[in-house]
């Protein structure tokens, strides 16, 4: 007696809902993955600010003033001449362009521009009341959430 015996292995329609399946969980989890490298990288962009905020603060209680500019090697502190901090004008991991955009004896603004496409925040800042600003579509609170 000859008995028939089905062939093991997959059909193409099985392989193809496989693969359908595959597409749709990769089209749903990308945006996301998408969301939190961006999210990463502007938790470098407020490192940086808060990093430059606390000079601001060592620097205003050596000099009369805030300082109005960063500069790579001096720290200068001097009555009717610049006033620059010591520091890098990247943020920690290269992410931002750090600055001071406003500095006076009683006041600044810091602000993190970044170096990669970032519609929903832009630009962050702070400044010496610890007013948090961004310059993008989305709100304050959404871009400097801990």
């Amino acid at each position: 007696m000859c008995r028939f015996k089905r062939p093991a292995g997959f059909t193409l329609i099985e392989l193809m809902i496989v693969v359908a399946i595959i597409g749709i969980l990769a089209s749903i989890a990308y945006p996301a993955y998408q969301e939190y490298v961006t999210r990463a990288k502007r938790a470098d962009g407020k490192a940086g600010l808060l990093n430059l905020q606390l000079a601001q603060e060592k620097y205003r209680a050596n000099c009369p003033q805030y300082a109005d500019g960063i500069h790579a090697t001096t720290f200068t502190c001097v009555a009717g001449g610049a006033h620059n901090l010591v520091g890098s004008t990247d943020s920690p991991d290269g992410k931002y362009t750090l600055a001071i955009t406003a500095g006076s004896a009683t006041s600044y603004t810091i602000t993190a521009t970044p170096t990669f496409t970032d519609a929903k925040c832009n630009v962050l800042g702070i400044n010496q009341a610890g007013t948090q600003t961004v310059t993008g579509t989305d709100s304050v609170a959404n871009c400097w959430q801990k």
